[in-house]
C-alpha cells in the first residue's frame, strides 16, 4: 500500500466512523442533540478529541497529515473505536511497528500439530489467509485442498469465488462480512505486501459481493465464534471455532473447529470416518 493509499484510506475510514456514530452515545451538550443528518459533526469530533476542527477537516480530506500516537488515541476515543478498529487506525497512520511476516509462508513444525488435532477439523493459514496446512477432517468438511492449484488455496478466495462453496455458509452474509473485516485489518498491518494487495484486488474485482463488503470498512480480527455450515452429504451443522496465534510465527493462525451441538458432532464424526 503506497503512502497516498494509506492517507486516502485513513481519510475515508475516519469519515465513515464519524458518520456511523450515534450522537446520543457520546457526551455532547443537550442543545446539540437535534440534527437532520446521522452521525457526529466534524466540530463535535474535534471537541471530543481535543483537536482543532481544521485538523479534523484536513485529516478527512487526506491532506498528508501523519497524526501522532497521542492524537490517534484521542480520535479513537472520540469515535468509540473497537480495539481492532483502533489497531487499524494506528496501522494506517504507520504509528505501530509493522508486524513481522517472516516465515509466514511456511508451515514448518506446525503442520504436524495440525495433523495431531484430528479428529477436530483444523488448518493453518498465514496473514493473507493462504492455507498452509490442513488435516483430513478439514478437507472432508470443506473440500480437498490438495486438488487445488496453490494460488487457490486461500480461505477467503475459496469462500468468495469457488463455485463449490457458494452454499457452504448458511449465514453467508455474516460469515463473509466477518472475513472481509479480518482481511482489512491484515491489509493495513502489512502495507508493503504486494501479494496481499493483489488478493484484495482480485476479490473486489471478481465479486460484487466482496466489493460491497470491502466498502463498508468494517474491521475485526476474528478470534473465536460460531458458524452454521452445510456439508455436501451430512447436511446442516454448526461449529465453534478457535483461532490461535503461534508465538514463533505470529503472522500465522491455527484454526480449530468443534461441534456446537450433539447433531453437529454426529455429522463431524461421520465426516471423520470417511476421511
Amino acid at each position: 500500500m503506497s503512502a497516498a493509499d494509506r492517507t486516502r484510506e485513513l481519510a475515508v475510514f475516519l469519515r465513515t466512523r464519524r458518520e456511523r456514530l450515534d450522537p446520543g452515545s457520546v457526551e455532547l451538550p443537550a442543545r446539540r442533540a437535534h440534527r437532520r443528518t446521522p452521525g457526529l459533526r466534524r466540530e463535535e469530533v474535534a471537541e471530543l478529541a481535543g483537536v482543532s476542527v481544521d485538523y479534523v477537516i484536513r485529516l478527512e480530506q487526506g491532506r498528508g497529515l501523519r497524526p501522532s500516537p497521542e492524537v490517534l488515541e484521542a480520535l479513537a476515543g472520540a469515535l468509540r473505536l473497537s480495539e481492532d478498529e483502533r489497531a487499524y487506525l494506528f496501522d494506517l497512520a504507520q504509528q505501530r511497528p509493522t508486524r513481522q511476516a517472516a516465515a509466514d509462508d511456511e508451515a514448518g513444525p506446525l503442520s504436524r500439530l495440525v495433523l495431531d488435532l484430528s479428529p477436530l477439523p483444523a488448518m493453518l493459514v498465514n496473514h493473507r489467509f493462504d492455507i498452509l496446512a490442513w488435516n483430513p477432517e478439514m478437507a472432508g468438511l470443506m473440500l480437498d485442498f490438495g486438488t487445488l492449484p496453490p494460488e487457490q488455496r486461500n480461505s477467503l478466495w475459496l469462500c468468495m469465488l469457488h463455485p463449490g462453496l457458494r452454499g457452504f455458509f448458511l449465514d453467508r452474509e455474516r460469515a463473509l462480512r466477518e472475513g472481509i473485516a479480518d482481511l482489512r485489518a491484515s491489509w493495513a498491518a502489512h502495507p508493503d505486501d504486494k501479494a496481499l494487495a493483489q488478493l484484495v484486488d482480485e476479490l473486489t474485482s471478481g465479486s460484487e459481493e466482496c466489493a460491497r463488503l470491502w466498502a463498508l470498512r468494517d474491521v475485526r480480527v476474528n478470534a473465536r465464534g460460531r458458524k452454521r455450515l452445510r456439508h455436501a452429504t451430512e447436511g446442516p451443522l454448526t461449529v465453534e471455532y478457535e483461532v490461535l496465534a503461534p508465538l514463533q510465527a505470529p503472522g500465522q493462525r491455527l484454526i480449530v473447529y468443534r461441534a456446537a451441538d450433539p447433531a453437529s458432532q454426529r455429522a463431524l464424526d461421520a465426516i471423520a470416518r470417511d476421511c
